[in-house]
């Protein structure tokens, strides 16, 4: 009988893993075929090769999303660009994410979040591509960031492929490691843009011409060279659960649907998400002009003191994501909630000491730098315990509540560029002091997060067992859903 069952193990994960491959030449897998542990350097794992292919895919979409504010100084005069449409064309780029974002959560649970990654990075390649040529106004240009700005519904695809194949013990660190890597697209983008346009100027393309170019041999090719690897990767999770198609789909379509929009959680981690990646949006669309206007530094010099922000990605994120698991294994999902709301708090604090340190008659240069690191280190590792709670809300809903929790990110963004950072009524330094005051107070909800088996910020467990009130919790105790580590 234990014979029988070791063979039946085996057959599933070899239909899973492929012809050839084995369980134990990819390390630990649970009963589901999850990985138990984030080992990057097991390229032989196809957890390991799934996981560097998201990464690297949604790496690519921050770079095509964040690829213009670096080189606004050429694209001025180029599209003939007044001061208020930099502020119009942000407001655009965030707009389409929210609006990719909340798409790309059904899409995960229908389609499969492999196949819906690559179509988003391939229909946002061909977009940003025709738009760089055509161009010719400040229309065009709004178009450029709304059409860039869509690529990033990758990161909803990203997080639901990571939360399908790592189990529990390394899910928030796996979440945190791809997003954070791939959020450093944005940085990446702050330094090479410039440097790219110089190279292209040199070798002799015009002014009105350079920038096209430039879109197209960097955020254009990385879009088209990522989406088709994600595509042509043969697997989409644990034995190929998460993949959408037939009549069974379609018609739990509005089920799945109900089971994220219903539940108030999703709702609350939306709002203070769009606090803490919220926040990062905002700097990494304004800390290059910041930086121009405020310590009058040249177009290279700016992007790369903006890029500090968004390089903080590659430590903050998956430090948050560890931070997560560690305290979850200490606290359970309380651990959880309260580690996010202080970290959150402290970025958010900072964030307001930016805008203050700005605001100083004569600000320098690196100890602004030095401030700005820091409310990114916070910031970013919010973001990674964020999503270190996303996959415990709903197993059935993994991508609407995903889509709903990324796209509280794009919101809080639109809302803080509209209040604060749209028009004169505030300069960019009190703007920036502003949205960290919003944080501040966006952060409170949390308290209101709570798991009727595991609790919440102020008050233990409410239900146990078949007792528990909550219907995809029912759902999940009989279909293997995540379990808090203790």
């Amino acid at each position: 009988m234990v014979t029988m069952g070791k063979k039946k193990l085996a057959d599933e994960e070899t239909c899973w893993y492929g012809a050839g491959a084995r369980a134990d030449a990819v390390g630990g897998v649970d009963d589901q075929g999850r990985a138990t542990e984030l080992r990057p350097l097991a390229l032989s794992s196809p957890h390991t090769q799934a996981f560097h292919l998201a990464w690297l895919s949604l790496f690519a979409c921050f770079f095509a999303a964040f690829a213009a504010p670096p080189i606004l100084p050429a694209l001025r005069p180029s599209l003939v660009l007044a001061p208020s449409d930099a502020p119009a064309a942000a407001v655009g780029s965030l707009s389409a994410t929210l609006v990719g974002r909340l798409a790309m959560g059904p899409a995960c649970d229908l389609l499969g979040p492999r196949r819906a990654s690559g179509f988003a990075s391939l229909i946002a390649a061909l977009a940003v591509a025709a738009t760089a040529v055509t161009a010719s106004s400040p229309a065009g240009f709004i178009l450029l960031r709304f059409v860039s700005g869509l690529s990033l519904a990758n990161f909803v695809a990203n997080q639901h492929w990571m939360s399908g194949i790592f189990a529990p013990s390394a899910v928030g660190l796996a979440n945190a490691v791809a997003a954070g890597w791939a959020n450093a697209g944005s940085a990446a983008a702050q330094v090479v843009m410039p440097l790219a346009y110089r190279l292209v100027l040199r070798l002799g393309a015009p002014v009105t011409v350079a920038w096209r170019v430039t879109y197209l041999i960097l955020p254009c090719a990385l879009l088209v060279t990522t989406g088709l690897a994600v595509l042509a990767f043969p697997y989409d999770l644990p034995r190929g659960a998460g993949v959408g198609g037939g009549a069974k789909s379609r018609k739990s379509f509005w089920k799945v649907v109900r089971g994220g929009v219903g539940d108030y959680r999703a709702w609350v981690l939306a709002l203070t998400y769009g606090y803490c990646y919220g926040v990062e949006l905002i700097m990494e669309n304004v800390a290059a002009d910041f930086f121009r206007k405020r310590f009058h530094l040249p177009m290279e010099a700016a992007g790369a003191a903006a890029a500090c922000f968004g390089a903080m990605n590659a430590v903050a994120r998956p430090a948050g994501g560890v931070a997560s698991d560690a305290v979850a294994r200490l606290f359970g999902m309380r651990g959880r909630l309260w580690v996010l709301w202080g970290v959150q708090t402290a970025g958010a604090a900072l964030c307001v000491l930016v805008g203050r340190m700005g605001a100083a008659e004569a600000p320098s240069l690196a100890a602004t730098v030095a401030v700005m690191v820091a409310c990114a280190a916070f910031v970013q590792a919010a973001s990674g315990l964020t999503f270190g709670i996303v996959p415990f809300v709903s197993k059935r809903s993994l991508g609407v509540v995903s889509g709903m929790t990324a796209s509280g990110g794009a919101v809080g963004a639109i809302i803080t560029n509209r209040l604060f950072f749209s028009g004169s009524r505030y300069t960019i330094e009190e703007a920036i002091s502003l949205t960290g005051a919003a944080s501040l107070v966006c952060t409170l909800p949390l308290a209101l997060v709570h798991f009727p088996r595991h609790g919440g910020m102020l008050c233990g467990p409410t239900a146990t067992g078949d007792d528990d009130d909550h219907d995809d919790d029912k759902d999940a105790s009989s279909h293997g859903d995540y379990t808090l580590l203790k």
